[in-house]
């Protein structure tokens, strides 16, 4: 018997936090640009050149060769995530500065999933969130969903202070419930936030008794100059002891070694880790064991030589995208100087608009980039943009640059 019945409109059906999630531009972008011919500065992605394929394949053939590697490799895991690799994370934070334990490490889905859980963790909706401008689109959206109010971050030369940022979430109707920022060469702008500017985020965040979390999966990536200490290690110097600390970490292997295997971690106090962990398992129960495994033999064995091999590269593009600026941009452009990552920031003149420019550009030209307004959660700075100097050949950056200044012109 054939139903009679209609099925409603599908939107009205979906709950509300579903209203603040979009398309990220930059993944929509990246469909477009997949057709023949056109260079790409525009996704933030490894050059696939550096993975350690080799290596890769050798760590599967180990663990698939010994029958308990493998039945544990291909066996569901605990949630908090294998423990060898953990005991790795460990022994790199404290190499930064951070005494911890297994206890303070949940192994994510990549960094992505660890923002994804925070925004779970600590928003309620109305709840605000503080972010710098421009920032990582990514965490806008992964922060989205939990209903938030976005407000500007003032990290360099801002007059808001602590009480100016808790009134104006109290007449959002929440509180101001964490900061969130990339402290080394930031996405999208490659900048880098010294010590003095470290520690007055965190004397607001202790003015405002909130957490800071601290995105870190670029700061292995530097060329030149002086690491800068993490949040959370001068957090624990002042407060004396990662209990007590109110930084949470996020770190990531995907700009190391591969994003395909997915590997991240987060690194905090532990009755929020064990929070963390809840989330953890009714969203997926654990990250791919077998996945782990392979980022552990890699960590071991390789780490630093990896790091050196992909900061080596990505210095020679940022300085061949740095020497061609001048000649490519117009008169009263400007753009920024990355000590290391992956991106270089650019201002164009008042009134152009780099969004609308993109269309010309990839049509007509065959150049892409990312229009900077993605980066605002205001959408504003349309004369901004987002250039990536890490995943194009030397060749193709000259290339890139020529029709860029063409699309300019």
């Amino acid at each position: 018997m054939q139903s009679t019945s209609q099925t409603a409109p599908w939107t009205p059906r979906f709950a509300d936090r579903m209203q603040g999630m979009h398309a990220s531009e930059i993944r929509e972008l990246l469909k477009v640009i997949q057709q023949p011919g056109v260079i790409s500065f525009a996704g933030g992605i490894p050059d696939p050149d550096l993975f350690p394929k080799t290596e890769i394949r050798q760590a599967y053939a180990d663990i698939m060769s010994d029958d308990v590697q493998a039945g544990n490799a291909l066996q569901y895991s605990v949630s908090e995530g294998d423990p060898d690799l953990r005991a790795w994370i460990v022994d790199h934070m404290r190499g930064k500065g951070v005494d911890c334990t297994v206890d303070n490490i949940l192994i994510t889905n990549g960094s992505q999933q660890g923002l994804e859980f925070l925004g779970k963790l600590f928003l309620s909706p109305s709840d605000t969130a503080l972010v710098a401008a421009p920032t990582y689109l990514g965490a806008l959206q992964a922060f989205a969903p939990s209903q938030p109010v976005f407000d500007e971050l003032g990290l360099s030369g801002s007059n808001r202070t602590a009480a100016s940022y808790a009134d104006a979430a109290a007449q959002a109707g929440g509180r101001t419930s964490f900061a969130y920022v990339v402290p080394d060469f930031a996405n999208p702008t490659g900048e880098t936030l010294d010590v003095q500017q470290r520690q007055d985020l965190l004397a607001m965040a202790a003015e405002l008794d909130m957490p800071v979390i601290e995105d870190s999966p670029y700061s292995a990536l530097r060329f030149e100059g002086e690491h800068q200490p993490s949040l959370q290690s001068l957090d624990i110097a002042q407060c004396g002891g990662i209990e007590q600390s109110r930084v949470i970490y996020c770190g990531s292997f995907s700009k190391i070694f591969t994003p395909g295997l997915r590997v991240g971690w987060i690194c905090a106090a532990t009755p929020i880790i064990a929070r963390l962990g809840l989330i953890k398992q009714s969203s997926d129960l654990n990250s791919p064991a077998i996945n782990q495994r392979v980022m552990l033999h890699l960590a071991r064995s390789i780490w630093d030589a990896q790091v050196a091999k992909t900061c080596a590269s990505y210095r020679v593009k940022r300085d061949l995208m740095l020497e061609l600026m001048e000649d490519t941009l117009p008169q009263g452009a400007t753009w920024s100087r990355p000590e290391g990552g992956m991106f270089v920031w650019v201002t164009l003149p008042e009134g152009m608009d780099a969004a609308a420019l993109l269309e010309t550009a990839v049509a007509d030209h065959g150049i892409a980039f990312v229009p900077g307004h993605a980066f605002y959660a205001d959408g504003r700075a349309r004369n901004t943009m987002r250039l990536s100097f890490s995943l194009p050949s030397a060749d193709a950056i000259r290339e890139g640059m020529r029709r860029l200044k063409a699309a300019l012109s």
